[in-house]
């Protein structure tokens, strides 16, 4: 099954409403671990598990969305962090 076939699969089997309140739960959970992190409480590793998870969830909604409609987006934003990273005063 490649990611397609099981993005499909999880959007039949549980739908479009679960899958965006999937991701939120997600990025909640990477946020959390984020702030424990910085404070010592967890491990690297746990960090790492939590951006799978977020990574799973944003191929998910990116295939949902469209795949070449996410990609322009992408590129335009790429363009604007290049545009700040040139300006002295990180405008």
């Amino acid at each position: 099954m490649d990611r397609s076939d099981i993005y499909r699969a999880a959007l039949e089997k549980w739908g479009e409403k679960a899958q965006y309140e999937q991701m939120v739960e997600e990025c909640a959970e990477l946020i959390t671990a984020l702030k424990h992190f910085e404070r010592g409480k967890i491990e690297r590793s746990e960090i790492i598990a939590e951006l799978a998870d977020v990574t799973l969830m944003v191929g998910q909604l990116t295939w949902m969305f469209g795949a070449d409609e996410v990609a322009t987006a992408i590129d335009s934003k790429l363009v604007k962090l290049g545009k700040l990273l040139l300006d002295p005063e990180g405008r």
